[in-house]
């Protein structure tokens, strides 16, 4: 019985980090109306701010970025409010090549949080290139 409880948790285990990887698996890449969102939630899983991961998602339509909006995380809210209002939109109506070749400062007083931000987004738009 052990033996058969092992075997059917292994499959699910490597099943479950299989589709975790597959565009739609997982959520990463997915149809919100007229947009195709990428969820960088389990794409930039090591990428830390100051207090831990800080995933996004990012609006493509037409081959540009619509916006990015912050997932939950548990960065400062008083500092990470700096980074939702300077940071998030300065990708906005950028074609993939030019948001992907942007030089974006940090942001003054939120530096570790901004450059997590920016690292998700690099990696959001790497995933969103080769699974289109």
């Amino acid at each position: 019985m052990k033996t058969k409880l092992f075997i059917i948790s292994s499959v699910c285990a490597v099943t479950l980090l299989l589709t975790s990887a597959m565009p739609g698996g997982n959520g990463v890449i997915s149809k919100e109306g007229q947009f195709t969102v990428v969820n960088t939630t389990t794409l930039a899983q090591s990428v830390e701010g100051y207090n831990g991961a800080t995933p996004l998602k990012i609006y493509i339509k037409s081959g540009k970025i619509e916006k990015i909006e912050a997932l939950q995380n548990q960065e400062t809210p008083r500092y990470f409010a700096k980074v939702k209002k300077q940071l998030l939109s300065r990708w906005n109506g950028m074609t993939i090549k030019a948001a992907k070749s942007a030089k974006v400062d940090a942001v003054t007083g939120a530096t570790l949080s901004s450059n997590a931000v920016i690292e998700n987004v690099k990696r959001g738009l790497d995933y969103y290139q080769k699974h289109k």
